[in-house]
């Protein structure tokens, strides 16, 4: 994998731990949303150990 796109994926992986914090921090977090951005993470992370 270039550099380039290891870098673009860290950088969403980082974004979407952003967004699951916030998400957490809410008054009444949706557990779906947060489902959703967990597996997101999850396949960024896999995407960059594969490669």
């Amino acid at each position: 994998m270039n550099s380039s796109h290891a870098d673009a994926l860290q950088t969403k992986h980082a974004g979407i731990e952003a967004q699951l914090r916030e998400e957490m921090n809410r008054p009444s977090p949706d557990a779906a949303t947060i489902q959703a951005l967990k597996k997101r993470k999850l396949r960024i992370k896999e995407e960059l150990s594969v490669n």
